[in-house]
Parts: structure tokens; sequence; C-alpha cells
């Protein structure tokens, strides 16, 4: 018989903050790209006509895209080098931690990234809304760390 004190429950996916080397921790409203997908290469092997044989090829990793309240201009200038020329790659986690907000449950690392779009809000004088700039970042890798 099962144990009901034995039981996992699925991490939420509110609690959440982002590092980039250099720059100071950043509240983002919003993480999407955790994502890998490896290629299939079909394989008809001669002789073998019910099934064509299956095998892993390259993995390639999504875009991150980032998404918070602007306060700064941090990811502004580190986008707008890039449109100068001057490309500054960093590494990062992605860290969840538990509702509590104190341990960290699951951790992803990426490297070697930099920014390839960034979007500023709509402005709109008849609302309140928050000003959300997005950010999207190229990487090299992605691995869970946690």
């Amino acid at each position: 018989m099962a144990s009901s004190d034995a039981r996992n429950d699925p991490f939420l996916a509110f609690r959440f903050e982002i590092r980039l080397d250099d720059l100071p921790p950043a509240g983002f409203s919003e993480c999407g790209g955790l994502q890998l997908e490896t290629e299939v290469q079909d394989y008809p092997e001669g002789g073998l006509n019910s099934y064509l044989r299956k095998f892993p090829g390259r993995t390639k990793q999504a875009n991150l895209t980032l998404r918070r309240g602007v306060v700064d201009r941090q990811l502004w200038d580190w986008y707008y080098d890039i449109t100068q020329g001057v490309v500054k790659l960093r590494n990062g986690t992605i860290a969840v931690h538990d509702p509590a907000g104190g341990d960290v449950v699951m951790e992803w690392r990426f490297w070697q990234a930099f920014p390839t779009k960034w979007a500023g809000s709509d402005l709109n004088a008849t609302q309140n809304n928050i000003a959300i700039e997005t950010l999207e970042l190229c990487h090299q890798g992605l691995e869970r760390s946690r």
C-alpha cells in the first residue's frame, strides 16, 4: 500500500529567478524557450522494407524569451552593443524556487548567450499598464543542473 506522506507535487512555475553573469539578478515576469529538440535521421536500410531505421541527429535549442517590467537600461544597452558590433557573451541560470521562495528546486544553465531581439512596451495614455520589455537570447546550450 502506498504511503500518502511520500507525495511529490509538481513544481510551481511562478517563483523563478534569472541570473546573467555580471548583471544583478533580474525579476522577470515570464521566461519562455526552455526547449531542446533532437533531429531524427531516417535511414532506409537495404533489404528492410517494413520500416525505416531512425537515429538521433543534432540537438538544437530554442531562443530564450524574457519579459519584465522596465526598471533600468542594462538589457537595452546589452542589445544596443550588438547592433554596434560589440558582442558580449554571457552565461546564465534560470532557477525555480519552492513556493516559499527559499530553496531552489529546479535549475537550468545556459552559456554564451547574446541578445537577438529586443522589444519595448506598447505605450497607451488611456491605460495604466506597466511598461514591459522583451529580450530574446540566443545561446549555445542548455542543461538542467538540478
